[in-house]
């Protein structure tokens, strides 16, 4: 009875995230390719790199709440065993038992003085000379952590940060808005400004879609933070807006 009211405990704080106070993120560096290129990336991996991500999800934070939510990013010790991988077209039941694997991961990396963050990102880097296309990322909202495929480049560091904020939102609750199998942004939710007359072309990616609508079926990847912005339908699941 005890084991099942610390799961419930658990369950209801990760799906009611209390915004008044600080957001503690601590991201785990993890070399997931083995390449010294990769390790040379990782160990000059700095949180003054992160500043305007976490500036982007408190001012959006405040253009919704009428006040700021604090974002800390710390960084935390390098992890040397790679997360779970998430499986490929797999049925409920894999994703079940991925999803109590990775909990299980998360359990067996952490230490005390890692204190107690509010979310726990796996940054899996992958050197872009020696891999090309990255796996899909992905996080959960119960339990608050996530996996993050990342280029160990930094060309690509701007459309990393996309990618780990976008990650970040999912742990506390944002759903993804764009077609899984085309990867068009989704009208209206995954437009940053669904009211624009003219329609298209759209100025701004919405973070949970990455991919600014050109036309009804044609979009291009947002480049960086301020090429996007956080809508009310996102606002809304994350609990800044009712």
């Amino acid at each position: 009875m005890l084991v099942l009211l610390v799961v419930a405990v658990n369950a209801y704080r990760d799906q009611n995230q209390d915004w008044s106070r600080p957001v503690m993120v601590l991201l785990h560096p993890v070399n997931a390719d083995g390449q010294a290129a990769t390790q040379r990336y990782i160990q000059q991996l700095s949180m003054q790199q992160l500043q305007d991500a976490q500036q982007y999800l408190q001012a959006a934070a405040a253009q919704y709440r009428g006040q700021p939510v604090y974002f800390y990013f710390q960084l935390g010790r390098e992890i040397k065993q790679l997360p779970p991988k998430v499986p490929e077209q797999g049925s409920m039941l894999d994703i079940m038992l991925w999803s109590l694997k990775f909990r299980y991961y998360a359990w067996q990396q952490s230490e005390s003085s890692d204190g107690a963050p509010s979310v726990r990102l796996y940054l899996n880097y992958y050197d872009p000379q020696s891999v090309h296309v990255l796996k899909h990322s992905t996080a959960l909202e119960k339990g608050r952590i996530g996996s993050v495929n990342l280029f160990a480049s930094n060309k690509q560091s701007e459309q990393n940060k996309i990618v780990l904020v976008h990650e970040l939102l999912h742990a506390f609750g944002a759903s993804d808005k764009y077609d899984l199998n085309s990867g068009q942004p989704l009208y209206p939710q995954g437009y940053a400004e669904p009211e624009k007359q003219p329609l298209y072309p759209q100025q701004y990616a919405e973070i949970m879609a990455g991919h600014i609508a050109l036309s009804a079926n044609k979009s291009k990847m947002a480049e960086n933070l301020a090429q996007t912005r956080l809508n009310i339908a996102t606002a809304i699941e994350i609990g800044w807006k009712k």
